[in-house]
């Protein structure tokens, strides 16, 4: 392994603990400042942990701060542009403080329009912010998280990745076929390569990519010789009441269809998760009280019942056990977001 790929001098063969429930831990989530990701936030600072939430601008940090904390760190950091991530990334890293804790968990859906929409790299928006975006600030920000004394990643993923799951059979199913629209690189309307843009399918394809890249960036760091646990995780279906969180944009293009959509799902058949239940699942997997082994893990919050969810753990969907599309899923993800300079893990 040459210099440039070693995951940090003198780390060799390292074995994580985790920490004693109760500890204070630094944390640093994505999507802090909406849903679940608020509801989260919320109660890991009421616990005494310290949080970084990367905001989109200045206007949303400062709106966060005087809802939250003005104790929290809010750097700026538009997942939807490269540059911005690596700025970020840049800052942090030269603060230097380590990461207990790397919560991806920023989503982008909008659903119900026919028109795709573009990161500032030119890459189709929801990819760019829920899957290359994520990668290229884990690729950047590992030695900070590899510096803590017990490391662990969180990943929010959906079983909508999964085509038999409920939520994965309506409409087009999760399918990434050989990355056709990845190896294009900018420009593409679908990872897979198609020429039909579908804002529901590049919404599940890129849930799947946030699966294969937790288990992926495991793969290489344990066989590097660094072992933590990475818990990639499924809320459910999650649908306020409010006008915003999650679906906030997808009801803006489609406002009837999202009311109708909310009222069959929540209100009648009973099918949602609350915000600040699942905010609560969040915080549990972030806060470290509840030890998990080094490894990737899934749990997924599944409808047992009407009104009824557990949360267990889960197998992802075949697709999502791919090794070999893992692999190169994260090779074009590195080449795509184009941060040659920056820490590297090995490919195998």
């Amino acid at each position: 392994m040459d210099q440039q790929n070693r995951v940090l001098p003198g780390i060799g063969a390292m074995a994580v603990e985790e920490r004693s429930a109760g500890e204070s831990r630094n944390i640093l989530l994505t999507g802090g400042s909406s849903g679940i990701g608020f509801e989260a936030a919320t109660l890991l600072l009421q616990a005494g942990h310290h949080l970084t939430i990367p905001c989109r601008d200045g206007t949303t940090a400062a709106l966060l701060r005087q809802r939250l904390s003005d104790k929290i760190d809010t750097p700026s950091c538009d997942l939807a542009d490269l540059s911005s991530i690596g700025r970020c990334a840049e800052a942090l890293l030269a603060k230097g403080e380590p990461i207990d804790t790397l919560v991806l968990n920023a989503g982008l859906q909008y659903s119900g329009t026919v028109e795709p929409r573009w990161s500032a790299q030119g890459f189709e928006l929801t990819i760019a912010v829920n899957h290359l975006g994520h990668q290229a600030l884990l690729q950047q920000l590992l030695p900070l998280l590899i510096r803590s004394k017990a490391p662990r990643l969180v990943v929010t993923a959906s079983e909508v990745h999964d085509p038999t799951s409920a939520g994965g059979k309506v409409g087009l199913p999760a399918g990434l076929g050989d990355l056709a629209g990845l190896r294009q690189g900018p420009g593409a309307l679908m990872l897979d390569g198609s020429d039909s843009f579908s804002a529901e399918k590049a919404y599940k394809d890129s849930k799947l990519c946030n699966l294969l890249m937790a288990r992926e960036v495991e793969r290489r760091l344990r066989e590097q010789g660094t072992h933590l646990p990475v818990l990639a995780w499924s809320p459910g279906l999650v649908i306020p009441r409010s006008k915003g969180g999650f679906f906030r944009y997808s009801r803006s293009h489609n406002p009837v269809g999202q009311a109708l959509f909310a009222f069959v799902a929540r209100d009648l058949l009973r099918l949602t998760e609350t915000p600040q239940r699942a905010g609560a699942l969040l915080a549990g997997l972030a806060d470290g009280s509840k030890p998990h082994a080094s490894g990737f893990q899934y749990l997924s919050n599944r409808v047992v019942g009407p009104g009824r969810l557990r949360f267990e753990t889960s197998q992802p969907s075949a697709e999502a056990c791919s090794d070999p599309l893992a692999r190169l899923l994260w090779d074009l993800s590195a080449a795509s977001t184009d941060r040659k300079t920056t820490f590297h893990i090995s490919s195998y």
